[in-house]
């Protein structure tokens, strides 16, 4: 049981970090874009600042999706859900996280190859920053890995105890609208 609780705890300050690692790339783009004012209306230039505010842009994507996955906020069509009895309902979340974990697993082990290929090749972006793409590459890579856990999760969760841990209040204020 206490390994259990050490796990829980342990991927769940994984989705919340990812969450505020998210929120720290909305910040760094607000930062460039004050960063690129700044730069024009003193006549400098500050080369790069688009491909890194884009950088910054998929990194919060990635970094968000298991925590807003956790958390409920993510898009859903539950109208099909909602007509179907207890069991019905069950087979069809463990339908959907078990195509949505082998999607994102199968996406995790093409973008880790993609990271390693642009790595070897020393692969630089084609912008004026020149940075190697490995590296912002990785964010997505890491934020699909955190999604795919999380996803890995849920569904472990609904098929041994017959529920996931998507946020019920968020999942009951939809379901009223």
């Amino acid at each position: 049981m206490k390994l259990t609780r050490a796990l829980r705890l342990g991927l769940d300050g994984i989705y919340k970090t990812a969450g505020v690692l998210s929120a720290l790339c909305l910040i760094a783009i607000l930062g460039l874009i004050v960063m690129q004012m700044l730069a024009r209306w003193t006549g400098e230039v500050f080369p790069g600042a688009a491909e890194y505010a884009g950088y910054a842009m998929a990194a919060a994507s990635f970094m968000a999706f298991a925590n807003a996955l956790n958390k409920g906020i993510h898009i859903r069509v539950s109208i099909l859900h909602q007509m179907l009895g207890k069991t019905a309902q069950r087979l069809l979340e463990i339908w959907c996280f078990a195509i949505g974990t082998a999607t994102m697993w199968y996406f995790v082990y093409y973008a880790q190859r993609f990271v390693y290929w642009s790595w070897k090749f020393n692969d630089i972006s084609q912008g004026q920053d020149r940075t190697p793409l490995w590296m912002p590459q990785s964010f997505m890579l890491i934020g699909a890995a955190i999604l795919a856990i999380a996803l890995t999760d849920h569904l472990l969760q609904l098929i041994f105890t017959g529920k996931h841990r998507v946020a019920p209040e968020l999942e009951e204020a939809v379901a009223g609208e």
